[in-house]
């Protein structure tokens, strides 16, 4: 994969309601490792290499777990995740992939037995933000292995 647009030269301001909107997820109150397993298993429906490649180290950097990031597309069937990640994983695909699935009733009344409702908007924010930067990265070519922490 080549780099198609270099972020990094397009206009002052382009991506600053992104990384704004990032800043204000990391004082949010969300557990920062949720957050990156939610990032890290959108990142896999979507194939983005680079996004994989940038939450995997940030999720490591917080004391995340190999064993965890390396079986997370198999994690309704580990036992080592807890059962209110789990929902927030089953929320993370439901809503990444819904033209296939829905937020129905029955997820929403799971979610409010772990989240509260600001937690529970707080994790669509995450997700959909997490699925802008998949959409972005792969549009612009942005090549995995190629993240240094400097730049999302």
């Amino acid at each position: 994969m080549n780099t198609r647009i270099d972020l990094h030269q397009m206009p002052k301001g382009l991506l600053d309601g992104l990384m704004k909107t990032e800043l204000y997820l990391k004082k949010s109150g969300l557990d920062l490792k949720l957050i990156e397993l939610v990032k890290y298993r959108v990142s896999q429906i979507n194939k983005c290499g680079y996004c994989l490649d940038m939450h995997h180290q940030e999720a490591l950097a917080l004391g995340e777990s190999e064993l965890r990031l390396h079986t997370l597309i198999a994690y309704k069937e580990c036992p080592y995740f807890e059962d209110h990640e789990k929902l927030a994983l089953e929320f993370a695909e439901n809503l990444t992939l819904t033209s296939q699935t829905e937020v129905d009733d029955l997820l929403y009344a799971r979610l409010k037995k772990y989240y509260s409702e600001e937690q529970i908007v707080m994790l669509t924010l995450v997700i959909t933000q997490i699925n802008s930067w998949n959409r972005i990265n792969k549009t612009v070519g942005a090549v995995p292995g190629s993240y240094t922490g400097t730049f999302e």
